[in-house]
């Protein structure tokens, strides 16, 4: 039987070398290729006949559109709207792969730092250059809080500064953690069933346990796999917000 971390390991579908760089489609781009597609599917199946009394797919639409609206006006307020679209696209990215990777036989690719890390960077540039574009040298007021004393920028200044380079981290760390522990967790309850059960009719008992603990982690990780994307997108708009008012 395959061990917990296996379900993790990129495996090449397709070898490709371009001047000597192995740029091979693998498990994990099918996976997320999967993802778009299957984020555009809904998206494109749920808007293409708009109706004034909503089916329950507009319905769903309408309910994500308007959920990461909301998160994007309370956190960053109005202004913040134009960034809609990322923010968007972020959100149902996250949402379906954390979704999709709660299959038999799919790959998680919320499971893989270099992905997180790869999202969480795009936010991070994302924050620092548009608050440079938007404030000039007024966005680094964000390293010195307003009210601070003048007498406390030595130490406020680099503890800001170290947090906010920290973020990409933080960021990216958060949900690939949770998604990993999870899988992991299932897969080893889920063993421990398997295990028992070929000891018989004793070993089906001691496996009703563990079959009721994968159950109940089955159920949790997909509400996990939806708080994980809040959060994420959440923080994103926090981050945000700081581009655009630095020093609140």
């Amino acid at each position: 039987m395959a061990g917990p971390v296996e379900q993790f390991e990129i495996k090449k579908i397709v070898e490709i070398s371009l001047g000597g760089v192995d740029i091979s489609f693998t498990n994990a781009s099918a996976s997320m290729f999967l993802t778009v597609a299957l984020a555009t599917g809904f998206l494109l199946l749920a808007t293409g006949r708009r109706q004034l009394v909503p089916s329950r797919w507009q319905s769903s639409a309408e309910m994500v559109f308007e959920f990461v609206s909301r998160t994007l006006k309370d956190n960053v307020g109005k202004q913040g709207m134009h960034f809609f679209p990322f923010v968007f696209t972020l959100f149902m990215f996250i949402l379906t792969a954390n979704l999709l990777g709660m299959f038999p036989y799919a790959f998680t690719v919320t499971a893989q730092i270099i992905v997180t890390f790869g999202l969480a960077a795009m936010v991070f540039l994302t924050v620092t250059l548009y608050g440079f574009y938007k404030h000039g040298f007024g966005f680094l007021k964000l390293f010195k809080p307003e009210g601070v004393p003048a007498v406390l920028a030595p130490i406020i200044i680099p503890i800001e500064l170290i947090s906010y380079l920290s973020r990409p981290v933080s960021h990216s760390v958060r949900l690939f953690a949770v998604m990993l522990a999870g899988h992991i967790t299932l897969k080893v309850f889920a063993g421990f069933v398997v295990s028992l059960g070929s000891f018989g009719a004793l070993g089906v008992v001691g496996a009703i346990m563990p079959l009721m603990m994968t159950v109940a982690i089955t159920a949790l990780e997909f509400l996990m796999a939806v708080i994980q994307a809040y959060v994420f997108t959440m923080l994103t708009c926090m981050y945000l917000n700081d581009a655009l008012h630095p020093g609140h």
